[in-house]
């Protein structure tokens, strides 16, 4: 098959849109990648944590993150290659500080992590705070330096790899055709550029990766956004070498001594910008868990909003319409979630070309698909 016949249009240039692009280009196809504003993405707010036990996921999503997490040495690997540039990856390992021995009870994961009681907790993070008394380390669990370095990698392998990427483009809407047997047939996207003007551009094939936005481009996606702030310090080199994941917030260290700090959960619409509430919030939770770091320097502070759906679980695998596939609301496991969601939807891409059902065979899709909220659509 000539490439020029394996065509598809990936709508939106966040860090799923950038890993599918990615992910489709390397299995040979012509990827053109349209993108609003990349820097409104939420791979930029999140910390990048890869934490699928620390975060007590369950079920369905937790299988998923799981394979997820085992295929992101070989993912980090061929992005770097593209690339040329490091994607900041530490399997440096996760705490989960607890107040009591029995709080470990409640957390579903637990079984996949080892015990710390209070002097163990201490070695594993020195100057933890006073009330936790013992804690749970995922040493499988870690991170990727999503912000400053692991899309700025995934944009070069993009490039590198012949992806065209427009960007200050915005899809407005989805064009199809119904067919007698009811069927509908994606034939293109209504798109608006950033000098305002209106245009359509014909496809048979497109990923829906919109993030908090995919509910405007097709709204019959439960999909909404979910605001989070964030602040980074810069601490001793060193001082920090677990990521510490405490009740309602979270300290990610990088490499070089910067902490992310996060986050907050707010159900506000697309109402933008930073509040002293949700950083006071943020300081609190950083003052309980770990005092010492209240003094360190604060770097930065920013916020952003995470595509979010009712379950707080993605939409996977084929859409409403022959030809779409959708890769979206991944709620705050977008990094996790990135190098399995790559891989699964270059296999609906592919069925959707081999054979026009879009099923790609992976049985575990079905807990993922767009319709599961109501079943009778």
């Amino acid at each position: 098959m000539q490439r020029d016949h394996r065509k598809v249009l990936v709508l939106g240039g966040g860090l799923m849109g950038l890993a599918v692009a990615h992910g489709l280009a390397r299995s040979g196809w012509s990827v053109e990648l349209l993108s609003r504003n990349r820097r409104e993405a939420a791979g930029f707010v999140a910390a990048g944590m890869l934490a699928p036990h620390a975060e007590g996921l369950q079920g369905d999503l937790l299988l998923l993150a799981q394979r997820s997490l085992d295929l992101v040495p070989e993912w980090v690997r061929s992005i770097e290659q593209d690339s040329g540039l490091p994607c900041g990856w530490r399997t440096c390992g996760i705490v989960v500080p607890l107040r009591d021995a029995t709080a470990s009870d409640t957390l579903p994961t637990a079984r996949y992590g080892r015990y710390l009681d209070r002097e163990a907790l201490e070695q594993q993070v020195p100057g933890i705070g006073r009330p936790f008394r013992c804690g749970v380390l995922f040493p499988q669990d870690g991170q990727l330096d999503n912000r400053r370095q692991l899309m700025v990698a995934l944009e070069q392998a993009c490039i590198h790899l012949g992806v065209q990427m427009r960007e200050g483009v915005e899809v407005e809407r989805l064009c199809c055709t119904t067919g007698r047997d009811g069927t509908r047939r994606l034939q293109g996207v209504e798109l608006r550029t950033a000098s305002g003007h209106r245009q359509r551009l014909p496809c048979r094939q497109a990923v829906l990766c919109c993030g908090a936005w995919s509910g405007n481009v097709l709204p019959v996606l439960p999909v909404f956004p979910m605001k989070g702030q964030m602040l980074s310090l810069q601490a001793p080199r060193d001082a920090l070498q677990r990521v510490l994941y405490g009740p309602g917030t979270y300290l990610v260290p990088r490499r070089d001594g910067l902490v992310v700090v996060g986050a907050t959960s707010e159900a506000v619409g697309f109402e933008a910008g930073l509040t002293p509430a949700g950083q006071q919030q943020l300081e609190a939770g950083l003052a309980g868990l770990l005092p010492e770091a209240a003094g360190w320097p604060l770097m930065e502070r920013w916020w952003g909003f995470r595509p979010c759906t009712p379950d707080q679980a993605p939409l996977l695998g084929p859409g409403p319409m022959h030809g779409l596939t959708l890769a979206t609301g991944h709620h705050r496991n977008g990094v996790l979630l990135a190098a399995i969601t790559a891989a699964v939807t270059g296999q609906v891409v592919a069925a959707w070309h081999e054979d026009g059902s879009g099923e790609s065979g992976d049985p575990a899709l079905a807990a993922f698909r767009w319709n599961r909220f109501a079943p009778t659509v």
